[in-house]
């Protein structure tokens, strides 16, 4: 019993020396120190895709809308009372300078005409004959300044009456096509005048209207080159034949021409076109769209990365808008530009940077 005590306490205290060691002489092995403090990994920048930039000259372009409209547009009414007795075209049809439109009823016209000839035939005659006379001295002179008087008269009232028969034919002024009509065979009237009779429009050259604001019209030249993209898809390309002098007066914009050339009048007249019009040349770097972004100050920028891979702040004002990229001044030819991830950074990070082509391929 003695002995099991002395065991039990050699035990103990074999124990509490061992404890007491690693308290008093500490000793740790290279595992321990390396789970103790493990080394610090590398910080992982964040990756950004970037491309090159260039400044170039870059044309301006004014963009307007407006329509087609018919370089000429006139109403064809007849000058002349009269049943109408033919109305010899109908609407879409082609005609050519002189061709008859409509025919009024004669009214007598003609025979007034018959009459007047008739007429100047019997002056030309008696002068002829009674110029002999005078010539033989068996008439005074004075006579023949009666007769030539007469015969002036005769043919100024053959001319009065074959200018009343042609009023009763109703012609084309020029070339063009019929767009409407406004009478039909047999109506009457007491008088044709002001009246109209068929609607005439000449297509070819045609014409894009547009309304430019005062701002702009000094940019605006004629003779200028202009493209014309129409809403059916087509796209055409005139001069500027004419740039008002005077705004309107609800809009204050000012009236400018193209004109296009249209053969066989193809393109009718009030589609809805969009008109490009070159402006002036300045020096810009074209970027994407969604290089764009704001800086917290609310300027409109671009980010760009910096030989030391810093990321900056570069603002910009936009020269040109087109469908998927930006024509901007203020970014220096070689200006590295983020055009991917630029949201996902601030300036001063240091960042990561891959060609837009490389970072694209890698998704």
């Amino acid at each position: 019993m003695k002995t099991s005590r002395i065991t039990a306490v050699g035990l103990v205290a074999a124990a509490g020396l061992w404890i007491a060691s690693g308290h008093f002489f500490p000793h740790e092995s290279a595992e321990s120190k390396a789970a103790v403090r493990p080394e610090a990994a590398p910080e992982k920048l964040f990756r950004v895709a970037v491309i090159p930039t260039e400044q170039v000259p870059h044309a301006q372009t004014l963009l307007v809308s407006g329509r087609t409209e018919a370089d000429r547009k006139v109403s064809i009414s007849a000058r002349t009372s009269g049943v109408l007795t033919e109305l010899r075209v109908k609407r879409g049809d082609r005609v050519k300078a002189g061709d008859i439109i409509a025919v009024l009823a004669d009214e007598g016209r003609e025979t007034q005409v018959a009459q007047a000839r008739a007429l100047v035939a019997q002056r030309r005659t008696e002068l002829e004959a009674r110029s002999k006379l005078i010539e033989k001295g068996m008439m005074p002179k004075l006579e023949a300044v009666n007769l030539e008087s007469q015969l002036r008269s005769a043919q100024a009232a053959l001319a009065a009456a074959e200018a009343e028969h042609e009023r009763g034919i109703v012609r084309a002024p020029w070339d063009g096509i019929i767009n409407n009509t406004s009478v039909e065979v047999g109506q009457s009237s007491f008088s044709f005048m002001g009246t109209e009779i068929a609607q005439l429009v000449s297509l070819d050259p045609l014409l894009a209207v547009v309304e430019v604001a005062e701002r702009k019209l000094g940019n605006v030249k004629i003779g200028d080159p202009a493209e014309v993209r129409l809403v059916t898809g087509q796209t055409l390309r005139g001069k500027i034949r004419f740039a008002s002098k005077t705004a309107s007066d609800k809009t204050r914009t000012y009236r400018v021409e193209i004109e296009l050339a249209n053969p066989g009048g193809a393109i009718p007249d009030g589609i809805t076109a969009e008109v490009a019009i070159p402006m002036k040349t300045t020096m810009a770097t074209r970027v994407p769209r969604s290089a764009l972004t704001f800086a917290a100050s609310g300027d409109l920028g671009v980010r760009t990365v910096s030989d030391d891979d810093t990321v900056r702040f570069l603002p910009v004002a936009v020269v040109d808008d087109e469908q998927e990229s930006m024509w901007v001044a203020g970014i220096p030819s070689g200006t590295r530009v983020i055009v991917q991830g630029q949201d996902f950074v601030g300036e001063g990070q240091k960042v990561e940077a891959a060609a837009a082509r490389a970072v694209s391929a890698a998704k």
